[in-house]
């Protein structure tokens, strides 16, 4: 009998359960604002989870910074104002793109350098491996040899 009630209390609970972790929808007064809102909650990194967006996160905070870029967005201000707000708050982390300049040199350049650098070390050791190989043996006229 106890695994009964505790079966009915969980089916009673789960659609509860799920409601909560619904998404309220935004009272957005066009479209053309809405697509603005998730252009932009796609540009913006989630502060807790780090390698997700704001508009794909689900923590608590992701929730409170949907919900305050769309305040912004109501309130007239620019997506430029709305970054910098968020920058100046949580630093250039927010910013999936982040701007290029001398303190993100090495995340914007480094791979490629990386790439390049790769690239010269094959070609180097190949060039060796080409000198170092034995000279070809003269082929033999004769096919008694075997």
């Amino acid at each position: 009998m106890t695994r009964r009630v505790l079966l009915w209390l969980a089916l009673c609970l789960l659609p509860a359960l799920a409601a909560a972790q619904a998404i309220q929808p935004l009272p957005f007064r066009d479209r053309a604002e809405e697509v603005r809102f998730q252009k932009l909650s796609a540009e913006l990194r989630c502060p807790m989870c780090q390698n997700e967006t704001l508009a794909d996160s689900n923590a608590p905070i992701a929730h409170d910074l949907r919900r305050q870029v769309f305040e912004m967005i109501q309130s007239g201000k620019s997506d430029d104002e709305i970054k910098a707000y968020l920058v100046d708050r949580y630093s250039q982390f927010v910013l999936y793109k982040p701007p290029v300049e001398p303190s993100t040199w090495l995340l914007w350049f480094g791979p490629a350098v990386l790439l390049a650098a790769g690239a010269l070390v094959v070609a180097v050791q190949v060039r060796r491996r080409a000198r170092q190989a034995p000279a070809a043996t003269p082929a033999n006229d004769t096919e008694d040899d075997w």
